[in-house]
């Protein structure tokens, strides 16, 4: 069980051969590292599973390889347009999950040093189009983890700034805490050959571009997201989880957040998220045993913001799987609100 999707085995992946499981998308969400937050986000799940697949299906069409087999109906896996109506089960191929251990406070990765094929890649990769004022980048900066040059700048960036080409950032992806590395690290790490590690990137920016260009179509500005990746039986990169959700990138319209940023933003105001911060500076792996639960959304809040995952999924695919406003009607609300 995942913060926002559980994962049902089906068959279990061996050293050489890919397993198979289904993800069921909750309408439970995950802000600020902390897991399962009070709320439950009506139809989430469903929007999600739904926005999802069409990602995949689209990209495969493009020849990249993911693990992605289907959505679930009535027993059967199937593509979106064999559906009746919103599936909230996935059905995938599973990679070998390699936990790095734990030892004096510091991952090891030695089990990924003899490693060559069908694994989960340790690493989540980030993808930058702009640097919005919420973007992690301006506190790593303030806070000294990271430098301008690290990032590849040659001055202080602003908030705002749009960025051509991409920036791409790299983190741990199977640590309590994730952290952001070096790409030399990455390296280091992930059991991967410089050559693989370069199709990855490739690939990012690829997968990247063709989001952007598809979100326009309706007027979003794609501001960043992540993708995660594994290497199968044959030894080849595939795109893995789930990718191009509100919840695996920041979208906006007209500097709205279409995305669980919204959330983010109303608890930014809370002494809660001021309490993560001290409790994880001080103690990074077991932060969260000293701080109080978070309070729930306020109602209409809650309510705008299941609306943009449901609208989100009608508009991306064409297709109206739910009962929803359009989203331009739901953003004027929530910035509104906000």
């Amino acid at each position: 069980m995942g913060s926002v999707k559980d994962l049902k085995i089906i068959n279990p992946p061996t050293e050489n051969t890919e397993g198979k499981g289904y993800f069921t998308f909750s309408d439970r969400y995950s802000v600020f590292d902390w897991g399962e937050m009070p709320d439950l986000i009506t139809n989430k799940g469903a929007a999600l599973s739904l926005i999802g697949a069409f990602f995949f299906e689209e990209l495969e069409k493009q020849g990249i390889k993911t693990h992605y087999l289907g959505l679930v109906e009535d027993g059967r896996e199937k593509k979106l347009a064999e559906l009746k109506g919103p599936s909230n089960v996935m059905a995938v191929k599973l990679l070998r999950v390699i936990k790095p251990t734990l030892a004096n406070n510091q991952y090891q990765y030695d089990a990924y040093k003899n490693i060559k094929s069908n694994f989960l890649i340790p690493l989540e990769v980030i993808y930058r189009n702009s640097l919005p004022a919420g973007s992690s980048v301006f506190k790593r900066l303030k806070s000294g983890q990271t430098t301008i040059s690290d990032l590849g700048f040659d001055k202080l960036p602003e908030p705002g700034q749009k960025l051509n080409p991409p920036l791409l950032d790299v983190s741990t992806k199977l640590e309590e805490i994730d952290r952001y590395i070096s790409w030399t690290e990455a390296l280091a790490i992930s059991g991967l050959s410089q050559s693989q590690l370069d199709s990855v990137k490739n690939l990012v920016l690829k997968i990247n571009s063709y989001i952007t260009d598809t979100v326009s179509h309706f007027e979003l500005i794609n501001e960043d997201g992540k993708f995660e990746f594994g290497v199968n039986s044959q030894g080849e990169i595939v795109l893995v989880d789930v990718l191009g959700t509100p919840d695996e990138c920041r979208f906006t319209f007209n500097a709205t957040p279409v995305s669980k940023e919204i959330a983010r933003i109303y608890y930014r105001k809370s002494d809660w998220v001021n309490q993560i911060s001290q409790a994880k500076s001080a103690d990074p792996i077991n932060w969260k045993k000293s701080c109080p639960a978070p309070e729930a959304l306020p109602t209409e809040l809650h309510k705008l913001i299941s609306f943009v995952y449901q609208s989100f999924c009608n508009e991306l695919t064409g297709r109206q799987w739910f009962d929803s406003p359009d989203l331009k009607s739901i953003l004027s609300d929530i910035k509104n609100y906000l």
